[in-house]
């Protein structure tokens, strides 16, 4: 859609599972890529996040395949264990095996136009020997 984005790169397993959590911002032309070892179907979630997020999961291609607008979570409560906390928050799974998957500011797809089937161009070759 023209835009392009400074994305963090989350491409081994403990930055992946903390991504965007405990951020109080992003900035409109940041985020995060995700980068998978292989496609796989995914599933994310908000926790400990603290802002809306908005969420692509992309083909091996760069095509968006799914996407979702996550809203903030009811933080942990006290006394409600981490299983517990985990076990009532929403789930956005992939529709497809996706290898990467993208994060943004919530509200950032629906303001630039993006739509599943756009496909969207980033150094995949690079992205793919660094990950983890």
């Amino acid at each position: 859609k023209g835009h392009r984005f400074y994305l963090e790169p989350a491409l081994d397993p403990p930055k992946r599972e903390r991504g965007l959590g405990g951020r109080e911002t992003i900035e409109p032309d940041g985020g995060m890529i995700f980068v998978f070892p292989s496609p796989k179907i995914q599933s994310f979630w908000m926790r400990d996040c603290l802002t809306d997020i908005d969420i692509a999961y992309l083909s091996e291609t760069g095509r968006v395949m799914t996407m979702y607008e996550m809203k903030v979570e009811p933080p942990k409560k006290p006394g409600e264990s981490d299983l517990a906390y985990f076990n009532r928050l929403a789930r956005y799974p992939s529709s497809f095996p996706s290898r990467y998957v993208i994060e943004t500011a919530g509200g950032t797809w629906s303001r630039i136009g993006l739509a599943e089937g756009d496909v969207v161009s980033f150094d995949a070759d690079r992205l793919k020997a660094m990950a983890r």
